[in-house]
């Protein structure tokens, strides 16, 4: 009966959240700008980097899908993918891609400060810190099919480092994204809640997406592709957009709040 009198408001209060929060709708749009700003922007950096580098990125984004072969020729074939590539973008090209993306971490930024229900920030002090996260997620995604291999030391140990980084990941871009205006500790439940669901989703996405993809080819062409990548973003996305929520109510409360020690924040 303790442990219900306990359960039952905490349950409460992620529900009430996660309404407030609006989680389908900010998954919705960061799959979105993710199809089209994020990646198209990724395919521009990567036409000017080397071949190596290139091939890395297709084996970092086959491990963030968790498929194999089969999603390389969807990707290929949605984003028009080819080894000359760089003959069709220049300086310039690359640079508007990388405006264009802001867009995508513009709309990152503003789950963190739903999530945390604070104030929009100024362009002035957040404009750089996008350009920064797409750096740095560019970065990630370079070595993220080493780190699923572990550095040739093999997959189990490779879940592990994933889960590693990828809570690391998420823990810096809320204290980023929200221009430092909390403290580290408190955005620890929600790293460690999206990192845990990030890692664990595309675990099983190998388990379904090939399928998918192939299902979904054969159904509807060229357009099925454009379909099961969306879904696929959405639902990854909105494993993002709980895991930053609910870290924010683990985090106000009470047990949680004398472990990580928080400064005083308005209760809701």
């Amino acid at each position: 009966m303790a442990r219900l009198r306990v359960v039952r408001p905490l349950v409460g209060r992620v529900v009430r959240q996660v309404v407030r929060v609006n989680v389908l709708d900010l998954a919705t749009r960061l799959a979105a700008q993710a199809f089209l700003a994020a990646l198209p922007m990724l395919i521009a950096v990567s036409s000017f980097c080397p071949h190596a580098v290139r091939q890395e990125l297709l084996r970092s984004l086959r491990s963030v899908f968790g498929a194999d072969n089969p999603l390389r020729g969807q990707v290929e074939a949605a984003y028009g993918y080819r080894e000359q590539v760089s003959h069709s973008w220049g300086a310039v090209g690359v640079l508007v891609a990388l405006v264009s993306a802001t867009a995508f971490t513009r709309v990152l930024q503003r789950v963190c400060e739903r999530s945390w229900h604070l104030s929009h920030s100024g362009p002035r002090i957040v404009a750089w810190r996008w350009a920064l996260w797409l750096v740095v997620w560019v970065l990630m995604l370079v070595f993220q099919g080493m780190i699923h291999r572990a550095f040739g030391a093999g997959p189990v140990l490779g879940v592990f480092l994933q889960l590693v980084c990828s809570v690391l990941m998420w823990w810096w871009t809320q204290h980023l994204l929200l221009a430092g205006r909390l403290p580290w500790m408190p955005l620890l439940p929600g790293a460690l809640l999206t990192g845990a669901g990030v890692v664990t989703f595309s675990l099983l996405s190998g388990l379904w997406l090939p399928r998918a993809l192939t299902r979904s080819v054969e159904r509807y062409g060229p357009l099925g592709t454009v379909f099961t990548l969306l879904s696929w973003l959405i639902l990854f996305f909105a494993t993002v957009v709980l895991g930053i929520a609910v870290g924010q109510v683990l985090a106000r409360t009470e047990a949680v709040r004398r472990r990580l020690r928080p400064p005083d924040v308005p209760s809701d």
